[in-house]
């Protein structure tokens, strides 16, 4: 498995392939979300359904722009949101016309996270934008939080892997929506 830098693994993505990546607790898949062959293929590796939808993360919440329709929140819910960034707080928000149903799944929404994780931030500015992100396991099976974690069949199925380790949340980050501020997953 070729071991990437940021900006090793950022022309991968842009040639369509999937990489893994540690982010604020487990290991992470990703691919350029507007890649719709990347993001199948990201999601057959998974062993994962399209309709459940799929986390964009960002280094910036400009990276966001023109993905979420910001004018559909409330004042008071859009600057909680903005005001838990960058850190370890994905929400869901009103997708903007231009995020495809591939990412979107069945909701209406889109889960979008800026991350204050040293390799991700490296990764989104490099790749110049959002990046798709789920964790580095099949389905139903326990999120990996080392790199030797990782399945070597997962591994196998992609085109690289970021160096780096995860950070110190024990659990994947929680997903609130952004609408009513429920938590989605804790």
């Amino acid at each position: 498995m070729p071991q990437l830098s940021p900006t090793e693994a950022a022309i991968v993505l842009r040639a369509g392939g999937v990489v893994a990546y540690p982010t604020e607790a487990v290991w992470g898949l990703g691919c350029d979300p507007f890649d719709e062959d990347a993001v199948l293929r990201l999601l057959a590796v998974k062993q994962r359904p399209v309709d459940k939808g799929l986390i964009l993360i960002t280094a910036s919440i400009a990276q966001l722009d023109g993905l979420a329709d910001w004018d559909a929140l409330p004042g008071q819910r859009r600057g909680e949101v903005l005001a838990s960034w960058p850190g370890p707080h994905t929400w869901i928000v009103p997708a903007a016309a231009r995020v495809p149903r591939w990412i979107t799944g069945v909701h209406e929404g889109v889960a979008v996270r800026v991350s204050a994780h040293p390799v991700v931030v490296m990764l989104c500015e490099a790749f110049g934008g959002a990046l798709v992100s789920t964790s580095a396991n099949r389905a139903a099976a326990p999120p990996p939080r080392k790199a030797a974690d990782l399945d070597a069949e997962l591994l196998s199925a992609i085109d690289g892997c970021v160096s780096g380790e995860t950070g110190d949340l024990a659990r994947p980050t929680p997903i609130r929506d952004a609408r009513s501020g429920a938590e989605i997953r804790a």
